[in-house]
């Protein structure tokens, strides 16, 4: 089963990073305010980023260092993913 690293573009500019095995369904979750609790008030969003990882494991290692990036950082990963618009 493929992990999904994503990040999302809040209507407050601010950027979050989550993971998921079905993107889709986790884009409709955030949207209804199921989702995380720092997206719950922060919509509407934006697929910015997202690339697969092959195990769960290695998908919490790549959003885990994303976090750990400055905005800047984050900001330059934009052209190396899948870009969803």
């Amino acid at each position: 089963m493929a992990w999904t690293v994503y990040m999302l573009k809040c209507a407050d500019t601010s950027l979050y990073t989550g993971i998921t095995v079905d993107l889709a369904r986790r884009l409709e979750a955030h949207s209804k305010g199921k989702g995380a609790k720092y997206t719950r008030h922060r919509g509407p969003f934006t697929v910015v980023f997202s690339e697969l990882q092959e195990t769960r494991g290695q998908a919490l290692k790549r959003e885990a260092a994303i976090k750990a990036m400055t905005r800047e950082r984050k900001l330059g990963l934009l052209g190396t993913g899948r870009k969803v618009r």
